[in-house]
């Protein structure tokens, strides 16, 4: 049976919507009810209630395997409660085709309005989950497997040229959230992911050794690393108060009000007001992204960089390799066959 449209709306609670996002939302609920007509008419009669359908697999099988093993796990219940379980939660595993994913998959992009990564990222859930399904024989194959998803290329990464590099370090130098400017200065000088230094701890720094150990609970390959720390970031390590003071490096102070020693859990309204005093506009992320290229361009290797940033995967470090201007003018003047190479290095 057609799940009531109104479940569209259960995670905006009693709260007022503006006019114009309420619209929005009717228009994507009616065409999310069409969508759901059309999957439902894909029901053979011969459809037995004794078969799993697609929402108790998720909830008694898919989800306690996914907050086991999947990191993103948030992420796919998401991604199942809003969308997919809406779409195809009452349909018997069996019947879910590989037809009824195009339709679906056309339907969320062009119907209901998700953007084509978005509508991927819900097939690529469904796919993984079938592909479990297959593995504890609920099915025999994967109907999406091989599914040809959209696959833009949505990627954004913003890279900061020397002058905006130097106005952010200048305003990380001198502004009055000092704790913040202290956590970012660590991201701009070890490459580090956010959540990796908001949780860092004293246990897991050696001064000696001039490293931060990153415990596999908090990795995102699951397994431990450490994270070199260089001059910058043993200089910002120095200027921490936290010490004997708090098992973090970067205890929250609205929690020690509290009287709870708990880290940092976002930064983000302090890093919005801070890029805007800087006058740049990228995410955290990119700060990770600067390091690597900068690396890069500094004649490191690949294989050094993944080391250093912890990547399993070296394509992910090819992918993300960003070299200056400078350094590419440079390399192309190596090859100069016309004029000769030093007056090329000199030009």
């Amino acid at each position: 049976m057609i799940q009531p449209c109104w479940a569209v709306f259960r995670n905006f609670g009693s709260r007022y919507l503006p006019l114009a996002q309420a619209r929005k939302l009717a228009l994507q609920t009616k065409q999310l009810r069409a969508t759901m007509v059309k999957a439902e008419s894909a029901i053979p009669l011969v459809a037995t209630q004794q078969q799993l359908t697609w929402d108790a697999f998720v909830e008694n099988h898919f989800a306690p395997y996914c907050k086991a093993h999947i990191r993103s796990v948030k992420k796919y219940d998401q991604l199942h409660r809003l969308y997919v379980s809406l779409l195809v939660g009452t349909l018997p595993l069996g019947l879910i085709t590989r037809k009824l994913a195009q339709d679906l998959h056309m339907d969320m992009a062009e119907k209901m309005k998700l953007s084509p990564a978005s509508a991927d990222h819900a097939i690529k859930f469904m796919r993984r989950a079938l592909n479990m399904a297959v593995q504890w024989d609920h099915l025999e194959k994967n109907p999406l497997k091989n599914f040809e998803l959209f696959m833009l290329d949505n990627q954004v990464e913003n890279y900061l040229n020397d002058e905006q590099l130097q106005r952010l370090l200048e305003v990380l130098r001198t502004d009055s959230n000092r704790n913040v400017c202290k956590i970012l200065m660590m991201l701009a000088s070890t490459g580090a992911r956010l959540n990796e230094i908001l949780s860092s701890t004293w246990r897991n720094v050696s001064i000696e050794g001039r490293a931060l150990k990153v415990d596999a609970i908090r990795s995102k390959s699951r397994r431990s690393r450490f994270i070199s720390l260089n001059v910058s970031a043993m200089w910002v390590i120095e200027q921490l108060q936290s010490k004997d003071k708090s098992a973090y490096l970067f205890p929250s102070p609205v929690l020690a009000k509290l009287g709870k020693d708990l880290p940092y859990t976002n930064i983000t309204r302090a890093w919005y007001r801070i890029q805007k005093k800087a006058g740049i506009k990228i995410r955290v992320h990119d700060l990770r992204h600067g390091f690597d290229s900068m690396l890069v361009s500094a004649g490191r290797s690949l294989y050094e960089v993944q080391m250093l940033l912890g990547r399993s995967d070296p394509k992910v470090t090819m992918g993300h390799a960003h070299l200056s201007s400078k350094t590419l003018q440079e390399a192309a003047n190596a090859g100069s066959v016309i004029v000769p190479r030093g007056e090329a290095k000199a030009a």
